[in-house]
């Protein structure tokens, strides 16, 4: 008995201690993994979602919208509770076709499965339809779809927002965080029939942040009639494609971003060529050819190697690094002044202001490389990014001291070949050549919609750094005025008015060479009053897949309507008058 009562007692020892241990490590050392696992247990934890920013675009001087938020409903089904036969009999009627996420055979076909979305972004009359069908095994989801209330128009600037809730491309995607918000949370503790308690310090609740209601620049009446002009020579061509954009270069605001073909943002799940969703002016990067010349002609007049009537001898080529580099254009031969070569776009033109750069009137030197790159890539931006507020493509400019930078390519440069930039840089750069030397950095927005309704206007842009002198500038807007003059063989331009611009024809490359079977017309341009700084600058590209397009027949008539679109818009008057 005495062993046994000794055995027990042992046995009795060492179970108290088990458990006094087992009391310490989970009062002490798991403490606060229990507590967890009890708040599991008790407390349900829900997402408030935010809801999604508005976008707007300016009409004249007042904000409206083109981008809002509408209730939308998901289907849910429960394949081991429906009746496959029934389903499909009664939603068939009910549902869109382009609304089903799947076919009703393979949603309900797995029966082990308790969840399968049915059928995404259904509108108020379909969801009550549902409901009132009252099927088992039926479920309705409530949430928010993008509306886009002007259809098609500035699809490739607004994006559009995904399934997920995403944004995607465009302002939706570049802006996504500061629309999509914050979503919150909330903590409710329930008892044990998972009923909600009002009492409790456990109850957490952080309120959802709602996204930004974002006002953009552009206006939505120069982007339509843009959109329009653009469609309007397609149309009369054999182009395929066209871009353009216009902005004021008093500040580097966006009026207008269009890019042809377009899409319905509602739909672009059935979209087959994704290229749509592509901003063109910006995400493009690509030769733009002649308008070039302003540039390599800007960096000349900037560091006084020559004026508009400084002469040069046009043979009608220049041999670099062995290459024949010809001009387009024919005649002019012998000696004429730089205007005159502007005038005729001829690429000996701009070679002879690089050679005039580096000191050299026989050969490109490194000197006049070195002065090149740093007005294109330094003061003009292009090879970086601008820093709009949209996804952009930086470009490529190469570098003077690169193992490929060649003369000839440095050559080709100055009339826009051998490089690679976006339509935003070069309107960017334009801008500034032509409103007193000034960069500004473009932009798209213009300020946002506060939640009581005001329109809430950002500060104005400041200048990022001064391109070129005023006196340049100003000789530079007299170099294209005069050119526009000599290409305005169909008319004249509006009396009073001051309108300048300069064409662009960028060639293809076909087997490693640059061809003229295909190309790219383009067309920049300024306008204003007379004796007045600009007001506008317009910038349109038209191509098409072996297609050949001119700067002065296919992209030039575009900004002719739109220019004149452009002063009775803003109510320009002409020079002279109060």
């Amino acid at each position: 008995m005495k062993a046994r009562e000794k055995v027990l007692k042992v046995g009795l020892t060492v179970a108290v201690v088990v458990i006094l241990l087992q009391l310490f490590l989970i009062q002490i050392v798991q403490h606060d993994s229990w507590v967890k696992r009890a708040e599991d247990e008790h407390i349900v934890q829900s997402t408030i979602k935010a809801e999604r920013g508005e976008i707007y675009m300016m009409d004249g001087d007042q904000p409206t919208l083109v981008v809002m938020n509408e209730s939308s409903w998901t289907v849910v089904i429960d394949p081991m509770l429906v009746d496959a036969e029934e389903l499909e009999s009664t939603l068939s009627k009910i549902i869109p076709k382009d609304k089903m996420v799947a076919e009703f055979k393979d949603a309900t076909a797995d029966k082990t499965r308790r969840y399968y979305v049915l059928a995404r972004g259904l509108k108020r009359d379909a969801a009550e339809k549902i409901k009132e069908a009252a099927l088992v095994g039926v479920y309705l989801k409530e949430g928010n779809a993008r509306v886009y209330p002007e259809g098609q128009m500035a699809s490739s600037l607004l994006g559009f927002v995904n399934n997920d809730g995403k944004g995607q491309y465009g302002v939706e995607g570049a802006l996504d965080k500061e629309l999509a918000g914050e979503d919150g949370v909330l903590k409710t503790v329930t008892d044990v029939n998972n009923v909600a308690l009002s009492i409790g310090d456990d109850n957490v609740r952080v309120p959802a942040k709602n996204g930004k209601n974002v006002v953009l620049s552009v206006d939505r009446n120069i982007q339509y009639r843009l959109e329009k002009y653009l469609k309007e020579q397609m149309d009369s061509s054999t182009a395929t494609h066209a871009a353009g954009l216009v902005m004021n270069p008093q500040n580097g605001e966006v009026w207008a971003l269009a890019n042809l073909p377009t899409y319905d943002a509602t739909n672009y799940a059935n979209i087959e060529d994704a290229s749509v969703f592509i901003n063109e002016p910006l995400e493009s990067a690509y030769e733009p050819g002649s308008m070039c010349k302003t540039f390599s002609f800007s960096a000349a007049i900037d560091q006084g190697k020559m004026t508009p009537q400084t002469t040069y001898n046009n043979s009608g080529y220049m041999t670099v690094d062995n290459w024949k580099i010809e001009n387009a254009y024919k005649g002019q031969l012998g000696t004429i002044t730089m205007q005159t070569g502007l005038d005729y776009s001829l690429n000996t033109s701009s070679m002879t202001a690089l050679l005039w750069l580096g000191g050299d009137n026989n050969q490109i030197t490194q000197a006049g490389k070195n002065i090149l790159y740093k007005y294109y890539h330094d003061l003009f931006g292009f090879g970086e990014y601008t820093g709009i507020e949209l996804f952009e493509s930086p470009g490529v400019i190469t570098e003077p001291d690169a193992a490929d930078a060649y003369n000839s390519r440095y050559a080709n440069m100055t009339f826009g070949q051998g490089m690679q930039i976006t339509m935003m840089q070069l309107a960017s750069a334009f801008s500034s050549v032509i409103n007193g030397g000034e960069f500004y950095r473009p932009t798209v927005v213009a300020g946002e919609v506060a939640e009581n309704g005001d329109f809430l206007y950002q500060d104005s842009p400041e200048s990022i750094r001064t391109t070129v002198s005023t006196e340049t500038s100003s000789t530079m807007r007299q170099m294209l005025y005069g050119t526009r003059a000599y290409k305005r063989t169909n008319g004249t331009d509006k009396a009073g008015y001051y309108i300048g611009g300069k064409t662009g024809t960028s060639q293809g490359i076909k087997d490693g060479a640059y061809t003229f079977d295909e190309t790219v017309g383009n067309y920049i341009g300024f306008g204003g009053a007379e004796g007045e700084m600009p007001e506008y600058v317009i910038m349109v590209k038209i191509w098409g897949d072996g297609k050949k397009m001119e700067g002065e027949k296919d992209a030039m008539p575009i900004f002719d309507k739109m220019s004149e679109y452009m002063i009775d818009y803003l109510q320009i008057k002409p020079g002279g008058q109060n």
